[in-house]
C-alpha cells in the first residue's frame, strides 16, 4: 500500500447533471454518489488529498447537440452556473483540498484537462502535494472516470479506480472502459480492497 502522504483521492465529476433526474442520467448514480460521500467522509484522512472535478460547460462547441449522437455530442448538461453542475447534494459536507472544474469551452472527459480557480491544473495540484498515486472514484466510469485515470496512469501516477463507488452509462460501455484501463495496467479494486 502506498504511503497515504502519496496517495490522492479524485471524485470525478459526482454532479446531479449526471444522475437519476438529471441531463443525462446514468442508472445508480445516485447511489454512488452517496457512496462517494461516505467513502470520503471516513478514508479522506487516508490520502494527502482529495480532489474534486466538474463538468462546467459555459460553450463547449459540438459537444452540446439538439441532435446528439451519444459518442461526441450530447444534450446540454454540466452547464456552468446552474444546480447540475454543483457537486451532488451528497458531498455537501466533503472538504476538498482543490476543485477542479474543466469543459468550459471544449468536451473534457478527464479532470486532467481541467483547473482550479487559480488557473491550475490538476496535474499541477498533484505535483505540488507529492502526490504519486490516485485513487479514482466518480460518474460515469465509462467516460470521464475513464479518461481520468487513463491520463492519470499516463502521467506516471500508480491508478486505482475503486470499481464500487462508480457506475458506467451502460453494462457494454461499463466493459469496454475496464477493458482499456485493465490494458492500461490501472488496477480496478473494490474500495474495501485499496
Amino acid at each position: 500500500m502506498t504511503d497515504r502522504t502519496t496517495r490522492a483521492l479524485i471524485v470525478v465529476d459526482v454532479q446531479p447533471t449526471f444522475c437519476e433526474g438529471g441531463a443525462l442520467p446514468s442508472e445508480g448514480a445516485n447511489a454512488v454518489a452517496e457512496r462517494v460521500a461516505a467513502f470520503a467522509a471516513e478514508h479522506a484522512a487516508d490520502y494527502a488529498a482529495v480532489v474534486t472535478t466538474q463538468d462546467w460547460h459555459i460553450d463547449p462547441g459540438d459537444h452540446f447537440s439538439d441532435d446528439p449522437d451519444y459518442v461526441d455530442s450530447w444534450p446540454p448538461h454540466g452547464v456552468a452556473g446552474t444546480s447540475e453542475a454543483e457537486l451532488h447534494p451528497a458531498l455537501e459536507g466533503l472538504r476538498a483540498d482543490a476543485a477542479v472544474k474543466k469543459g468550459q469551452y471544449a468536451a473534457a472527459y478527464s479532470g486532467f484537462e481541467g483547473v482550479d480557480e487559480e488557473g491550475r491544473p490538476l496535474a499541477d495540484i498533484l505535483r505540488d502535494r507529492g502526490v504519486t498515486a490516485v485513487d479514482i472514484v466518480g460518474l460515469v466510469e465509462s467516460h470521464c472516470v475513464k479518461d481520468t485515470a487513463l491520463d492519470a496512469q499516463r502521467l506516471g501516477l500508480d491508478t486505482r479506480v475503486l470499481t464500487d463507488l462508480t457506475v458506467p452509462v451502460s453494462p457494454e460501455l461499463g466493459e469496454q472502459a475496464r477493458e482499456q484501463m485493465r490494458a492500461a495496467d490501472i488496477a480496478l479494486v473494490p474500495s474495501g480492497d485499496r
